[in-house]
């Protein structure tokens, strides 16, 4: 069986088996505050410990990074952009799951040297594996898919500026006035990058970049005919010193969000005036 569908097929028995059965069935004990603003389930935990112990049989060598483990252990973290890494995100979303809402999902990478080769993102609920392996393509449900080459008159963008402070977030979206259309963000990064793939939206702005949040969205997108930088246009690396992530449907969707957003010196996204 090739790589790709031993991995889907791990990633679909582990939602069966853990994910679905708790989703609106969740204990109070099975949530915990595991940061300041952010939770955990015990089906995230659970499934990271399935995921981890399916992905490490599979006998690549590769270092195996969860992001619960990562949580419990940062120094995880050292050296993510070097060699082969498998990263784990066991239940993306997981604010959205715990209140019993969509969207959420999983999404499993494998990086070399910093640069995903492979990439998977699933989406529990409908039963969709949207994958890709670098230089082969973008497929959804084993149907390749590309991105739309051309950019709507209001192309639907979706700003991640919650983590941002109450000043540049104002700062960005007065940026976003008036050239395109403002929609909501799903909270949930195994959502988003199949929404530019699939035509629901057409740019998205990211601040926060843990790797497991990114690295299969940003393949996958890539793939299919997208295009993501960091925000001082260098390309998405994982652990790359570069901020935030900026993500286009195609080159001309990222050249327009880009001319509108990423321009230094004139306060609206400047990496210079605060941490992020």
């Amino acid at each position: 069986m090739a790589l790709h569908d031993r991995v889907s097929t791990l990633i679909r028995e582990i939602a069966s088996a853990v994910i679905l059965p708790r989703f609106r069935a969740l204990e109070a004990h099975e949530i915990a505050e595991k940061s300041p603003g952010e939770i955990v389930t015990s089906a995230d935990r659970e499934a990271e410990r399935r995921l981890h112990d399916g992905l490490a049989a599979l006998g690549l060598g590769a270092r195996v990074v969860g992001e619960e483990a990562a949580a419990a252990d940062p120094t995880l973290l050292d050296g993510i952009g070097g060699g082969l890494v498998w990263l784990i995100d066991p239940l993306d979303g997981t604010a959205n799951f715990a209140a019993g809402r969509e969207p959420f999902g999983m999404m499993v990478a494998l990086v070399e040297d910093g640069i995903p080769i492979a990439g998977w993102l699933y989406d529990p609920l409908r039963g969709r594996m949207c994958r890709a392996l670098r230089g082969q393509g973008a497929f959804c449900d084993e149907a390749r898919v590309r991105t739309r080459v051309d950019v709507p008159p209001l192309p639907r963008t979706a700003l991640g500026t919650h983590f941002m402070t109450p000043a540049r977030r104002e700062r960005v979206h007065r940026a976003a006035a008036n050239w395109c259309e403002i929609v909501p963000v799903p909270r949930c990064a195994a959502e988003s990058y199949p929404r530019l793939v699939l035509g629901e939206n057409t740019i998205a702005l990211f601040q926060r970049i843990l790797p497991w949040d990114h690295a299969a969205g940003v393949l996958f997108l890539e793939e299919a005919g997208g295009r993501t930088t960091h925000w001082d246009g260098t390309p998405y690396r994982v652990g790359s010193a570069g901020q935030g992530v900026l993500a286009g449907a195609s080159d001309a969707a990222w050249a327009v969000a880009a001319a509108h957003l990423l321009v230094p010196g004139e306060g609206i996204i400047d990496w210079e005036d605060e941490t992020v």
